[in-house]
């Protein structure tokens, strides 16, 4: 191991990816909500520019996207952004995008009649949504917002290209200053393994809870005995009511 590859390189690296993870997602959530709901609107001409705003930064690329905040807008527009937040805006308005589709199908898998009932009730438009309709939708949204998630700290790695010190733009130095290319990108394969998996628990931990907030609380776990004793008693169980089974 080189001296120094921890607290100079890889520990620093660590940082500003966490930061960029946190800071893309919570701007991603922003975007998500916002076109998410806009494509439920009654209004055509908003549910028409949220889609126009999908398709276009689902079909560019991230890392383009990226380099036009960086250098074209001091150009074009005389706005310089630094380089983490021009990193942070590219990712939050891409994978804002894809999140949008995963709150509108959360939106419009609420059952009807819970709308019907939140209008008999007299809610306003607001309350119906804020009161019945998303806390149901959470819970279905926190799966496919995971693997987003994990999308979105692995797509970090793009920002190298600006001259982010992420863990990938560590790692790139460390292996010109030290030309040990197997030790330092497998211990990078690993970081982006442990931060992947530390999130997922993070999320099903958040799902658990917001099932449980609606009463949809997991079977309780049972010792792999006694589930292997059930296992065999079902199955005993199946062949003596099944035709010529056992008297």
């Amino acid at each position: 191991m080189t001296p120094g590859l921890w607290e100079h390189w890889l520990l620093p690296g660590i940082w500003i990816t966490v930061q960029l993870t946190v800071y893309g997602a919570l701007f991603a959530g922003v975007v998500a909500f916002a076109l998410g709901l806009a494509r439920t609107s009654r209004l055509r001409i908003v549910r028409f520019l949220a889609a126009c705003y999908v398709e276009i930064f689902r079909g560019t690329s991230a890392l383009v996207l990226m380099f036009w905040l960086f250098f074209v807008m001091p150009l074009a527009f005389r706005i310089a952004l630094l380089p983490m937040w021009a990193a942070v805006l590219a990712l939050g308005l891409t994978y804002g995008a894809y999140g949008s589709e995963i709150v509108r199908g959360a939106i419009g898998a609420v059952a009807p009649a819970q709308r019907e009932a939140a209008v008999a009730l007299s809610f306003t438009p607001w309350q119906r949504l804020r009161r019945v309709v998303l806390p149901q939708a959470v819970p279905e949204m926190i799966p496919p917002f995971t693997n987003l998630l994990i999308e979105l700290l692995k797509a970090t790695s793009l920002v190298s290209a600006v001259s982010v010190a992420d863990i990938t733009f560590a790692a790139q130095l460390s292996r010109l200053a030290t030309g040990e290319s197997l030790q330092i990108y497998g211990i990078v394969l690993v970081l982006y393994f442990v931060l992947a998996f530390l999130l997922t628990r993070l999320m099903r931990l958040l799902e658990r809870r917001a099932k449980a907030s609606l009463g949809q609380l997991p079977p309780p776990r049972t010792p792999l005995t006694r589930r292997l004793s059930a296992t065999r008693e079902a199955r005993r169980a199946t062949d003596l009511t099944a035709p010529g089974g056992a008297r």
